[in-house]
């Protein structure tokens, strides 16, 4: 296997835009957001970059299904650009793909953005249905909310765990993201809750409550990367290095062999072993400092917890009632919110992780700070349970 790109491309420059429902905006207003933050951070100019990636997952926002409208919305200086998607890895594949070609030579310096203006597709994210809806057209038969749902239902059948207990470490992942999020001025969802209220929340895919699952938002998020070499030439003494990027797909063991549970992801096991070997990590629940993981519902952050090593088996429920995930516990997760609270803008979602791991690593991440933060972890899931794509970021802080 290949030695991977670990500690060959560091991040010099992030942005992110105010999340939520911005009626006010179009997909243009939050790339400038994000951008206008990711280059007045990185201290350079426009006429820097070299490249450019631009994540988006719905088609409306671009232009003849290409980066046109990277290039056209930043005014960027005629560089090459490249459209991508990949289900709900859009952003973090925007940054692969900038990344790798830092680390190839290819390019010096290079810009990934991701960008969906989600509520402006009409997209609800809920079963219900009418004649004509977003999800007839794009998604027909389909809901997260009832895919997602099943893996709670096989989770517990799995661990002989009851649904009552399970439903309070549920609701207790959301509690802790609500928490997070009022500190958190970017995200979307900012009101704390409490455990009755989640409880007893109205349902939408038993055992799926209404605050069991993620907001329908808008935002962008952005980042710059380059060299090591380079940016010690910027005048730059530290720097957030990427570790490892690693992406794993389905190949279609989960749909077609009874080998698969239905309470586990194996692409975030396998793409978790390998970045954890491209990084150097041999105890992820000691040496993480905070993780950020595709927590579109409840359960899903809860099953997440075994995939990624940092609960044992049939462990996670305990472990997040007992607060090791909390913001004061030994792996804080979410610290920003999360997709359930800071947002899921599908594009930009993969980016916004890197972008709360990279303040919390510099230290700016305010009344959410994990104190020591070294090494931190981003995770999506892209697509359901029983067919996706998962990828696994590691950056840590990095001497020049």
């Amino acid at each position: 296997m290949a030695s991977g790109i670990r500690d060959k491309v560091v991040i010099i420059g992030m942005g992110c835009s105010q999340f939520g429902e911005r009626w006010d905006c179009g997909p243009d207003d939050l790339m400038i957001e994000a951008f206008t933050e990711a280059l007045g951070d990185a201290g350079l100019e426009r006429d820097d970059l070299e490249a450019g990636w631009l994540g988006v997952f719905y088609d409306e926002q671009s232009v003849s299904k290409s980066a046109l409208a990277l290039s056209m919305a930043l005014r960027l200086p005629q560089i090459p650009v490249t459209r991508v998607e990949n289900l709900c890895a859009t952003g973090t594949e925007a940054l692969r793909g900038a990344a790798y070609a830092v680390a190839s030579g290819a390019c010096d310096i290079a810009l990934a953005m991701g960008v969906e203006k989600l509520k402006d597709t009409g997209f609800g994210g809920l079963p219900e249905r009418t004649k004509g809806s977003f999800e007839d057209l794009w998604q027909p038969g389909f809901t997260p909310p009832g895919a997602f749902a099943q893996l709670a239902a096989a989770y517990a059948a799995k661990h002989r765990l009851p649904m009552a207990d399970l439903k309070r470490a549920m609701a207790h992942v959301s509690v802790k993201s609500h928490a997070n999020a009022v500190h958190s001025p970017k995200a979307h969802l900012r009101r704390p809750v409490t455990e009755a209220q989640v409880l007893e929340a109205p349902m939408i895919a038993w055992p799926l409550g209404v605050l069991d699952c993620c907001g329908v938002s808008d935002g962008a998020a952005c980042a710059i990367v380059t060299t090591p070499e380079r940016a010690r030439a910027l005048g730059r003494r530290d720097a957030v290095a990427i570790k490892a990027l690693q992406l794993v797909a389905s190949n279609g063991y989960e749909l077609s062999h009874q080998g698969w549970d239905g309470a586990h992801t194996p692409t975030t096991r396998a793409a978790a072993q390998r970045a954890y070997a491209e990084a150097g990590i041999t105890d992820p629940r000691r040496e993480l400092s905070s993780i950020e993981v595709h927590d579109c519902f409840s359960i899903t952050e809860l099953v997440l917890m075994e995939d990624l090593g940092l609960s044992d088996e049939g462990r996670a429920a305990f472990d997040i009632l007992d607060g090791r995930f909390d913001l004061d516990g030994a792996t804080p997760c979410q610290t920003d919110g999360g997709l359930k609270c800071f947002g899921h803008p599908v594009g930009a979602s993969g980016l916004r992780m890197a972008y709360e791991i990279y303040n919390q690593l510099l230290g700016r991440a305010g009344g959410r700070q994990v104190a020591g933060a070294s090494l931190g972890l981003t995770h999506n899931l892209g697509g359901i349970p029983n067919r996706n794509v998962a990828s696994v970021s590691v950056l840590g802080l990095r001497s020049l």
